[in-house]
């Protein structure tokens, strides 16, 4: 499995993208996890293949988690895509990116060379696509937001979106290869916000193999380099990527 970080950073952060993760599973499946503002541009700077992505998944109606994904269309489109292409995520999916389409480029829908195939994720009703099992779990965030594992048979792969964890994810994400948490913070001081605290509590309560944190408040990841390079040579697992980093499990 490949992870390519496409992004890494908060709804407002100028110096990275928004939070953004592009997966290849073992059997060659290509997974886009949420797709903000800034996504699409670094997505294809390095796509040359309009069929190459197969899933699209938001976490959440955000706009830096899904506000880019008119331009993800249009650009499939220019680029002559035929392939179908599924997008994933909790229930009202297809009404959430229809809405957000029309506001952007009324009347798209009709120019489409391509399908759209909508897939609701919801907690507690797995999904199975190409051989790679999909299971979603609820966060504690101010607007409701679904994490989700995939399993390829031979790796797990946890990517939180927005929120604190909930013992629910606890339990999803057990001996998890590598998860993607969202850590605004150095501890819990925001709201429906998780922290590098929090997601170090959840490192050792689930004995994960890796973690992974993005999504950390602007400010924060730019004053606060004593405490991150602290928690490097503490936490061996722990890693805080950068735009354009990449994991291969």
């Amino acid at each position: 499995m490949q992870i390519l970080f496409l992004g890494v950073g908060d709804a407002c952060d100028p110096e990275h993208g928004n939070t953004s993760v592009h997966v290849t599973t073992a059997g060659q499946l290509h997974v886009l996890f949420d797709c903000g503002f800034t996504t699409p541009h670094t997505y294809f700077r390095d796509c040359i293949d309009p069929d190459q992505l197969d899933i699209l998944w938001i976490s959440h109606f955000h706009g830096d988690h899904f506000f880019g994904t008119p331009l993800l269309l249009l650009r499939f489109r220019e680029m002559g895509r035929t392939k179908p292409l599924v997008i994933a995520g909790q229930s009202g999916i297809a009404e959430t990116v229809s809405a957000v389409m029309d506001l952007a480029y009324p009347r798209f829908f009709s120019k489409l060379t391509f399908d759209l195939l909508y897939r609701e994720i919801e907690p507690g009703r797995g999904h199975e696509l190409n051989q790679v099992d999909f299971r979603t779990v609820e966060t504690d965030h101010s607007q409701r937001n679904l994490g989700l594992l995939i399993d390829d048979g031979a790796h797990r792969f946890y990517y939180s979106g927005d929120g604190r964890p909930t013992g629910e994810v606890v339990s999803l994400v057990k001996d998890c290869d590598l998860v993607v948490h969202e850590a605004f913070r150095l501890n819990d001081e925001v709201r429906y916000h998780g922290s590098v605290a929090g997601c170090l509590k959840l490192a050792a309560q689930s004995h994960l193999k890796r973690l992974a944190l993005v999504h950390l408040d602007r400010s924060f990841r730019r004053n606060r380099g004593d405490a991150l390079a602290g928690i490097l040579a503490e936490h061996p697992c722990v890693t805080f990527p950068v735009d354009g980093s990449e994991v291969v499990l």
